[in-house]
């Protein structure tokens, strides 16, 4: 369920956009007719129909995220609070000033924002963000820690890079793609790596004479 939660904005993003991109004409009438109070100058060309829609979905996508956690009693973690307050303000600014700058800037804000929360955890108060939310069930050594923290550093600043890359030197519709498929991608190839890394120092499990466990299958 929070697997749904978590990608649910940005399919809603994606399928908004690739929908109102191919109806171009119907997109801009019907963000002029109904969201035009939100715009300036209150109507909406053709170009910017898709993406403009697409920002007022995930916006609205993102603040029901969080109000539904809310209201289940669930605890809202601190990448949601970042992403949105990232989403209502640059998504805010898309849609006034017609830009669809701003709402691209949101990926590699929100990532650059956890670079940074990771650094200084680790930099100022030498603290792993990853082992208080894995501790408790990962046994390994501190330098370990060190070096995930570290790594996810790198790769959430990379990340941003990137991002503003395909931005600036794709079209909307190529971003919206890589936005919704290539960060996917590459996030889970970066997770697999991590659990290759992690395999090297995972205690293997023992049983009660403290040697190391067999599977009921073993003989």
């Amino acid at each position: 369920m929070k697997l749904l939660l978590d990608f649910l904005p940005l399919v809603l993003f994606f399928g908004t956009f690739k929908y109102a991109d191919s109806h171009k004409e119907w997109a801009a009438a019907f963000a002029t007719e109904h969201f035009g109070f939100m715009i300036s100058g209150g109507k909406v060309g053709l170009e910017e129909g898709p993406v403009l829609l697409a920002t007022l979905v995930v916006m609205v996508a993102t603040l029901a995220q969080a109000l539904l956690l809310k209201l289940r009693g669930k605890k809202i973690d601190l990448m949601l609070w970042i992403s949105l307050g990232l989403v209502v303000t640059l998504g805010g600014a898309t849609l006034w000033f017609h830009n669809e700058t701003f709402i691209k800037w949101k990926p590699t804000g929100l990532y650059w924002a956890m670079a940074l929360v990771f650094w200084v955890s680790q930099a100022f108060f030498d603290k792993s963000l990853l082992k208080s939310m894995l501790g408790k069930d990962l046994e390994l050594p501190g330098f370990v820690w060190k070096t995930l923290n570290r790594a996810w550093v790198l790769f959430f600043a990379s990340m941003g890079v990137l991002n503003l890359y395909v931005a600036y030197h794709f079209s909307t519709s190529a971003w919206a793609n890589f936005k919704a498929f290539g960060t996917t991608g590459l996030i889970l190839l970066f997770t697999i790596a991590q659990g290759l890394y992690l395999s090297r120092y995972l205690t293997p499990p023992t049983d009660n004479d403290g040697a190391p466990g067999k599977s009921e299958s073993q003989p």
